[in-house]
């Protein structure tokens, strides 16, 4: 009689909690940051644990989605500014007080703009952008290329003036 594949699973999560915990600690230097990441991973591999093929592969698969998702949490925190880091710089908003640059970017063909907004103001990759638009990777890289050089066009031009 085989045991299912989703009690190795939880048997597996566990026995082996400690390791896991160790594991993220040892990315993420942070207490609670480690149990979060855990817990997620634990969360995760039991709503996909049908993605599971080879119950033997349990521990190698579980690994690869907290690493997953501990790298995860390490690319969340450099675009985390602390609030004494945010208090001490002073600064409400990086536009520039006069709006000109928000301006020229509104200026631009909309598919450009979005492009731009998206890729700076709300840091998304480029594969990102490309999903959200709908649009193939390579036209999203033109667009914004397009757009920076008439950004930079139009910038250069209004500092002459």
């Amino acid at each position: 009689m085989s045991i299912p594949a989703e009690s190795t699973l939880e048997a597996y999560l566990v026995a082996e909690q400690a390791k896991f915990y160790r594991l993220a600690y040892s990315y993420l230097h942070h207490q609670e940051d480690a149990l979060d990441a855990v817990q997620t991973a634990v969360c995760r591999a039991l709503e996909r644990q049908d993605s599971l093929r080879d119950p033997h592969a349990v521990r190698t698969w579980f690994y690869h989605i907290l690493v997953n998702i501990c790298l995860d949490t390490l690319r969340q925190r450099k675009r985390i500014v602390p609030l004494s880091e945010w208090e001490e710089a002073g600064r409400e908003d990086p536009m520039p007080p006069d709006g000109h640059l928000a301006r020229q970017i509104d200026a631009l063909p909309a598919a450009v703009g979005t492009v731009i907004k998206l890729r700076f103001y709300e840091e998304l990759s480029l594969k990102e952008i490309s999903v959200v638009t709908g649009s193939n990777l390579n036209t999203v890289k033109s667009r914004l290329y397009a757009g920076l050089k008439k950004l930079r066009i139009s910038m250069e031009g209004a500092e002459i003036e």
